[in-house]
């Protein structure tokens, strides 16, 4: 019988187990291994297997949790940097803002396959402290403001190892549980990583006025103790997986089908506009309505990472497709409001309006990942067809993943080109009004319409 129970745990990746009741063996290295892990196993899990996996939650969700924040920390920043004496134009500030995004998007597949190779428990250090990096970058940077923009530009997409992390954390926690209890790890892991970024949207206009003057390097200072505590809980209380592996196939049967690709696509309206319109938020407040205060540019990334779960809750109820089909007309509606809100000048219905979206983009999210393992278990008609079916949902949920965050990039360019070239943040709103509108109708003639090959299956 499989045992992960704290007897099972080895500091060699070939060693043997050690006696029940025992925490040693015949050697030992700084690194914990659980050889035999088997979640499925029932009395294995009830017998220590789940206290073994909520502690590894935690301190993931911690891990995450931070990344996130400092994925998100230039798009606060930025709306400070001209008290510190930077001169930039519209078009380098939102460049500041995306290209983090950009960083992340494009490191999420190579940090997916980094915990079967280095170990969960490995890599949630290393990636802890690989945030050291933009952060003391940033508190470096902000005090200089005649760095070049090239070099300012350079130290912002530093920030986006932060966005990695969380394709390596949800990777890590799926191998701790089983399938019954998968979803609701994943979803808390998600959720925990989502509010990083309310979090320092909420710290840093803080922390950065504590006591006389601004002092924007506090922003990238504050995460330097917050990564090595995370560091440290993770080298002290994670384990590393001795059976989990590297599933390099599953990603490529995902992408030979083509509802991988429909669904990522899909992914960009709703997380993408997430985390689009969390980078960007402060700054079009600001910009719109420089007389409020950056100090409540926290609320909108905060609900939407609360409506992620919400999303996933009603799709079980009524189907991922329709949910996600409302999810879009809303973020259309939302962004019609924020367009009336512009040319009235008013900031209650700007404010509003960026809730609904913020919402209804949190509430997509969880809505398509619902319909990702559907749509994949719909097309399967034998007991091996079903098991490649779980394999290209699993290839799915990471290119998906990659994909829907290049959202986060897009918007912020979206806006930037538009305020250049019209003057106003309008035609980039009503090109996403557009998108909206166009990722609603693929997801009704694909997963919908009456006649569609996958219609029937409820999705």
């Amino acid at each position: 019988m499989s045992v992960p129970a704290p007897s099972s745990v080895t500091d060699e990746p070939t060693a043997t187990a050690a006696p029940a009741g025992s925490a040693t063996t015949a050697q030992r290295r700084t690194r914990r291994w659980i050889e035999h892990w088997d979640p499925e196993d029932h009395a294995s899990w009830e017998g220590g297997g789940r206290r073994v996996a909520r502690r590894n939650l935690w301190i993931s969700i911690l891990a995450e949790f931070l990344g996130f924040g400092v994925w998100a920390l230039w798009s606060i920043v930025v709306p400070q940097l001209a008290s510190a004496g930077f001169t930039l134009t519209v078009d380098q500030q939102f460049w500041l803002i995306a290209v983090p995004s950009l960083v992340g998007a494009t490191l999420r597949i190579p940090y997916t396959f980094a915990v079967p190779i280095f170990g969960g428990r490995n890599w949630t250090i290393v990636s802890a402290l690989l945030l050291l990096l933009p952060t003391a970058a940033l508190a470096f940077a902000v005090q200089r403001p005649d760095l070049p923009f090239e070099t300012l530009l350079l130290i912002a997409a530093l920030a986006g190892v932060g966005g990695g992390n969380f394709a390596s954390s949800m990777a890590n926690i799926s191998f701790f549980y089983p399938e019954k209890e998968k979803g609701r790890a994943l979803g808390m892991n998600a959720a925990g990583g989502n509010v990083g970024t309310a979090a320092v949207q909420l710290a840093v206009p803080l922390v950065i006025v504590a006591g006389a003057g601004v002092a924007l390097e506090r922003a990238g200072l504050m995460f330097i103790p917050l990564a090595i505590l995370a560091a440290f809980l993770a080298w002290r209380f994670m384990d590393n997986l001795g059976t989990a592996k590297a599933d390099v196939r599953s990603f490529a049967v995902a992408a030979r089908k083509k509802h991988t690709w429909i669904i990522s696509f899909l992914y960009i309206g709703t997380f993408g506009s997430f985390i689009g319109y969390s980078g960007a938020f402060p700054m079009l407040m600001q910009g719109e309505f420089p007389e409020m205060t950056l100090s409540i540019a926290f609320v909108g990334a905060l609900v939407g990472s609360v409506a992620r779960p919400l999303g996933g809750i009603i799709a079980d109820k009524v189907g991922g497709a329709w949910v996600s089909i409302v999810s879009y007309a809303v973020m259309a509606l939302g962004a019609i409001g924020v367009i009336h809100a512009l040319e009235g000048h008013q900031f209650g219905l700007f404010f509003a309006s960026f809730m609904v979206l913020f919402i209804a983009s949190g509430v997509g999210n969880g809505s398509i990942y619902r319909m990702i393992p559907a749509v994949f278990r719909a097309e399967a008609s034998t007991s091996e067809d079903a098991s490649r079916a779980r394999r290209a949902a699993a290839g799915c949920i990471g290119i998906a993943g990659a994909v829907g965050a290049f959202g986060g990039f897009l918007i912020p360019r979206g806006f930037a080109v538009s305020t250049d070239l019209a003057g106003s943040l309008v035609p980039a709103l009503w090109l996403f009004i557009g998108c909206y509108g166009a990722m609603a109708i693929v997801t009704w003639a694909v997963y919908l319409r009456r006649g569609s090959a996958i219609s029937a299956a409820g999705i």
